[in-house]
């Protein structure tokens, strides 16, 4: 693969006239580092919750348990999450227009159509809770405590999305601190009350594997609370108090869908694509399935940079096309893709030589750590292709083309998740043989990633 530079065909100083490239490598680290600290804490809430819960007595049964409403969980999350894209892009774009009355109303709008639609979506979650998590086919004890714990987090559905909604907006807006100060926040609350709901300290009751959920809904709760006051007071010409509409605005809604619905499409691509991979590995054994969620909770640290990175592009090309300047956002983005390279690189490194000691960090379950330790080290090779992946694809997200992330996204990894399937089934190979796949398949989608977003910033040029 060519170089970044070589690759999104960027000089170092191929910015408009009186933009330098150390300004703007400062300002894509302001605005990329507290998204990496905000999904880190965010991670770690996810760490934390995984040590608690597998220092239960049933830990292998909790872990599987968990591991399954987990998953659900995230498939949902991401089919409404992405929505945010949607209001994050416009309200980047209306914001480097100058633009911030449209910015607001955006917002409001984004925060009320995530209400309508996740309400429901939840209400079926609740309800469909026991034959989803029966398709996983883990043990009776596991899948009870997957119900539970499934059945909770439900709730949950609705508060995040909010969260997820107003980050972004905030985002947009060249804002990435207050969603880090919200975070964190949440994460004070979360921790010690999940330590306190699993094993009934501090006179509350012992609710095990569950009560991770429920300290999950209060925290995130608390947390929303506090970013919507933000939201209502004002940050960065963004302010959704005072005079403005909040009945349902359609024509908004069809803007924000128009970017939001192709990037909820990938999300739902990608997260049906681990559904099925996680019920793959579920048939390989109770010990399979929790090893692959320990790798998973540990690779999801390697990815924070990537994710940054990704979502600093988005912004600021965003801005830069409502600026009609488009060079500053084709140049932000040869930057970030750069960082998230290097950070991705080594972060890979470190988990291929210390993936006993992470995956010991956990659990000290013999078969669990034997299970995980060769899968991490096969997922390890994959760290630099998805830098440029995901930094790409969030450049061309960026300047409002979230089509073809789906195409090539979501294509891909279902692509993997089949030649992972195939082969665990035909010549076996454990979760070597499933993550494997991806090693192979990453870098076809980060060249892919790569030249659609060179040809959308020329094709920016040609028509502005």
């Amino acid at each position: 693969m060519a170089s970044v530079e070589e690759s999104l065909n960027l000089e170092a100083g191929a910015t408009t006239p009186g933009v330098k490239a150390p300004a703007l490598r400062r300002r894509v680290f302001a605005l990329a580092w507290p998204v990496i600290a905000e999904n880190f804490l965010e991670t770690l809430l996810g760490i934390v919750d995984t040590w608690l819960v597998a220092q239960l007595a049933i830990s292998v049964l909790a872990l599987a348990g968990v591991g399954a409403a987990v998953q659900v969980m995230q498939f949902l999350l991401a089919a409404l999450a992405a929505l945010s894209i949607g209001a994050s892009v416009l309200v980047a774009q209306a914001v480097g227009a100058r633009d911030f009355s449209r910015a607001s109303n955006l917002a409001r709008q984004s925060l009320m159509w995530s209400l309508i639609v996740s309400v429901p979506l939840a209400t079926v979650g609740f309800l469909l809770a026991a034959p989803i998590i029966g398709l996983f086919g883990m043990d009776p004890a596991a899948a009870e405590i997957g119900v539970s714990y499934m059945q909770v987090t439900m709730g949950t559905v609705i508060v995040l999305i909010g969260l997820f909604i107003g980050g972004g907006v905030l985002r947009g807006a060249g804002d990435s601190r207050t969603p880090l100060v919200v975070t964190t926040i949440a994460n004070l609350i979360n921790i010690p009350l999940t330590w306190a709901l699993i094993f009934g300290h501090l006179g509350l009751p012992a609710l095990g594997a569950v009560g991770s959920a429920w300290a999950t809904f209060i925290a995130r709760a608390i947390a929303l609370a506090v970013l919507l006051v933000v939201l209502w007071r004002g940050r960065n010409g963004i302010r959704i108090g005072g005079r403005g509409a909040w009945r349902p605005n359609f024509a908004i809604a069809r803007g924000v869908l128009s970017i939001g619905v192709p990037a909820a499409l990938e999300q739902i691509l990608a997260s049906g694509a681990f559904f099925v991979l996680t019920v793959v590995v579920g048939q390989l054994g109770t010990a399979m399935l929790a090893a692959n969620r320990i790798a998973i909770n540990a690779l999801s640290l390697a990815f924070l940079p990537g994710f940054g990175f990704a979502i600093a592009a988005t912004a600021l090309v965003g801005q830069s096309v409502g600026a009609r300047k488009i060079e500053d956002g084709a140049a932000a983005t040869r930057i970030a893709a750069e960082w998230a390279l290097i950070w991705m690189t080594g972060f890979g490194a470190i988990l291929f030589l210390f993936a006993p000691q992470v995956l010991r960090l956990f659990t000290d379950d013999a078969a669990v750590v034997s299970a995980g330790v060769d899968a991490l080290r096969v997922m390890a090779f994959s760290m630099p292709p998805l830098a440029i992946l995901f930094v790409a694809a969030g450049g061309l997200r960026g300047i409002g083309n979230t089509r073809i992330p789906l195409v090539i996204f979501g294509g891909g990894l279902w692509a993997i998740t089949g030649a992972a399937a195939l082969t665990v089934r035909t010549i076996g190979g454990g979760l070597i043989a499933v993550w494997a796949m991806f090693v192979i398949g990453t870098p076809v989608m980060a060249w892919l990633m790569v030249r659609s977003f060179r040809s959308a910033v020329r094709d920016f040029r040609f028509y502005e």
